[in-house]
């Protein structure tokens, strides 16, 4: 079902999904916890990207694994090139739990961290808001830093030879 799209493998098609949604997560999600004023803004994007980022992981995470299986199947993967296209594939699943941590952070803010201007925003709750906000950055860090080095080391098995 993930194998293909219209006769090209579908991993090469699906990743720049990952590739724009996963940075744009992390990168508004932790606008939307340090500058208040983008808040009201951005509410709606932040809650859409935190539903989208993670979908466009997960299926770049089941499109690639259906590309190696073909790969496998054909032996069209020479055996040592094999440990590099592994080593891709489990930081492609790291790349999946970070995001999905971003994106939970991410609704966390959206609910419990109410727009600047807004009756909500009086009550909320420093300690709360400030743990959201830590936890925000941490988790955008980590989905950043697993997209990154899952597109490298993805593009280094291409661009050097499978």
């Amino acid at each position: 079902m993930f194998e293909e799209f219209m006769g090209i493998p579908a991993h090469p098609l699906v990743l720049h999904a990952a590739v724009v949604f996963v940075p744009l997560l992390a990168l508004l999600s932790v606008g939307y916890a340090f500058v208040p004023v983008i808040r009201p803004h951005t509410r709606w994007v932040l809650g859409l990207l935190a539903v989208g980022a993670p979908a466009s992981a997960l299926l770049t995470k089941l499109s690639g694994d259906a590309f190696l299986a073909r790969l496998r199947g054909a032996n069209q993967v020479s055996p040592e090139y094999l440990p590099r296209l592994e080593a891709h594939q489990d930081l492609g699943n790291l790349t999946l739990y970070a995001t999905i941590g971003a994106a939970v952070v991410a609704l966390a803010l959206v609910r419990l961290v109410a727009p600047t201007g807004s009756p909500a925003a009086a009550s909320n709750r420093p300690a709360l808001t400030w743990s959201l906000r830590g936890l925000a950055l941490l988790t955008a860090a980590a989905a950043l830093y697993y997209v990154i080095r899952t597109g490298d080391s993805g593009a280094k098995a291409v661009w050097e030879g499978l």
